[in-house]
């Protein structure tokens, strides 16, 4: 029999060697990767690659020079100077996000988000997506989302209110931070539309005991920590190490278990509602999570199909981020960019003032043309979500729409994708190619969408030829949900109040935390992600 200290010895030597075989293993497969090939940008730092030039690029262009330099389709140097693939050729992109069952998220990228979101729709592949996206697909209709548009207006009118009571304190003008108050907005109104759920973050006053749903979500999605430190790179190569407990992780813990405390508590509810019967537009019939129940227990829906409720109770963080973080993100770049073009914010105000009531339906909003402009200029220039990737799970031949040339000079009209490696689409330099949106790509040009039918680029996009609300099966499932809402809020925003960027623009940059890309000022780092704006009523 081995000693105790025989047999640490043999452990350390077994994990050595299992750890130099996974070195060597990952070496030669980067030796022989297609993607190494590609002509691309040299590596900034030989831990972090090119990716903290990525993260950290406020908005100079960095990938649109890329682009221009190296061509659409290029590599980077990722963690540990391991190569990615990087894309914006219509067809290698289409291709990838239309096979999901050859492209998937990889699994660090799965663990970071379902400790966001829990295993909900954004994180689950395969069978497992396919079964949640077939039953929640009739909660997000049109029929649905033009019965929940009162609450988006309420809720934007309330916000409206509150501004207009700053400007009186401040003499005429006040100086607010839109995003926290935007995300106070839509956190009620995702409440309200999604659980029926009173949040009440915007009518919450010094004092009053902080909502526990709230609270737990803020906790949990601030959590991650903004940048890059060297154990988050070691976790990501050593998976095992995942495990090691953080601060970070124990606040997710925490939130993640009032959550769903909060989410068995409202699905009970949902569940007698539809037991009691009543249709969606009345009562809490017509929130998402009642909606979801509805269809889940349908009398067409086999239960081999139907989703647990531990399955249903993880779409609440789901509805969360998707229903709240997104919108008040693109709502916040929308009232930036018109403080940039007063003249659009002008014309925008005029058109929203033509209609008689503060209350609009879903089809009024929808028939404001140049609001419809400036929502589509926003979401593209500025799409909240910069970027995505997947990973290869077997070997692929990716046909290409533009050559490229290797670095080695041959030409080629596809390429090689081996199992395992990485493909980088960026969202936001897609939406701004020069060659489908023209010299002016980079600037906010909401005209563009009135002077002919915006430019067909082959991409999957499931809105606007864009890849803003991601494509493919994999699409985001509340688009129609999302565009409505800031549809309503810019209505009652714009139409209430004349907006002006409260810093200096030098001073504004970006900043992601690693689902939305937000502005922060430079000078005041510790204030976090924030957007100061002058705002002042609007005398009719």
């Amino acid at each position: 029999m081995l000693s105790p200290l025989q047999l640490i010895v043999s452990l350390c030597g077994s994990l050595t060697a299992f750890a130099l075989l996974k070195i060597l293993r990952r070496i030669y497969q980067e030796l022989t990767s297609p993607t190494r090939t590609l002509p691309g940008p040299e590596s900034s730092h030989f831990l972090y690659g090119n990716l903290k030039q990525i993260m950290e690029d406020h908005d100079s262009g960095l990938l649109e020079s890329w682009i221009a330099q190296y061509g659409p389709t290029i590599k980077f140097h990722h963690l540990f100077g391991r190569f990615q693939m990087f894309t914006v050729d219509p067809k290698a992109i289409h291709h990838v996000l239309m096979h999901t069952t050859i492209y998937q998220k990889s699994q660090l990228q799965r663990d970071t988000l379902s400790r966001i979101v829990g295993p909900g729709l954004l994180v689950v592949e395969g069978d497992v997506h396919r079964r949640q996206r077939k039953i929640m697909n009739p909660s997000f209709g049109i029929p649905q989302t033009r019965a929940l548009t009162e609450i988006f207006v309420d809720k934007s009118m309330q916000l409206r209110d509150i501004m207009v009571a700053e400007a009186a304190k401040g003499g005429g003008v006040a100086r607010i931070e839109a995003i926290s108050w935007l995300s106070k907005a839509t956190l009620d109104i995702i409440g309200l539309a999604g659980f029926n759920y009173d949040i009440n973050a915007l009518g919450a006053r010094a004092g009053d005991a902080p909502n526990e749903l709230a609270e737990a979500f803020e906790a949990m999605f601030h959590a991650e920590p903004d940048n890059l430190t060297v154990l988050r790179f070691i976790q990501a190569r050593i998976p095992v190490l995942r495990s090691i407990p953080t601060k970070t992780e124990a606040i997710e813990r925490r939130s993640q278990a009032t959550i769903a405390r909060v989410g068995r508590r409202l699905l009970e509810q949902s569940k007698r509602e539809v037991a009691e019967s009543g249709t969606f537009e009345t009562g809490r019939a017509r929130d998402l999570l009642t909606l979801l129940v509805r269809a889940n227990t349908a009398k067409d829906i086999p239960e081999s199909q139907r989703l647990s409720d531990e399955d249903v109770i993880a779409q609440v963080p789901t509805f969360l981020v998707a229903g709240h973080e997104t919108t008040s993100t693109a709502v916040t770049w929308a009232l930036f960019a018109l403080t940039q073009n007063i003249p659009a914010q002008t014309r925008l105000r005029e058109e929203l003032l033509g209609l008689s009531t503060e209350n609009p339906t879903m089809e009024e909003l929808n028939e404001f043309k140049y609001l419809d402009c400036i929502v589509r200029e926003t979401l593209r220039l500025y799409a909240p979500v910069p970027a995505t990737s997947r990973i290869a799970m077997q070997d692929d031949v990716v046909l290409l729409s533009i050559p490229v040339t290797d670095k080695r000079g041959v030409v080629h009209d596809h390429w090689r994708v081996r199992k395992g490696d990485r493909v980088f689409i960026p969202i936001l330099a897609m939406n701004r190619d020069v060659r489908t949106w023209g010299p002016d790509a980079m600037e906010f040009v909401p005209e563009r969408w009135e002077a002919a039918p915006p430019p067909s680029t082959g991409l999957p996009g499931v809105w606007g030829d864009m890849l803003t609300f991601n494509g493919g099966p994999r699409a985001c499932i509340g688009f129609r949900f999302s565009l409505v809402e800031t549809k309503a809020l810019l209505f009652a925003l714009v139409r209430g109040l004349h907006f002006e960027l409260g810093v200096l623009l030098a001073d504004l940059g970006k900043n992601s935390d690693g689902i939305v890309q937000r502005p922060n000022v430079r000078i005041e780092p510790t204030k976090g992600n924030q957007l100061p704006l002058l705002v002042r009523p609007v005398r009719r």
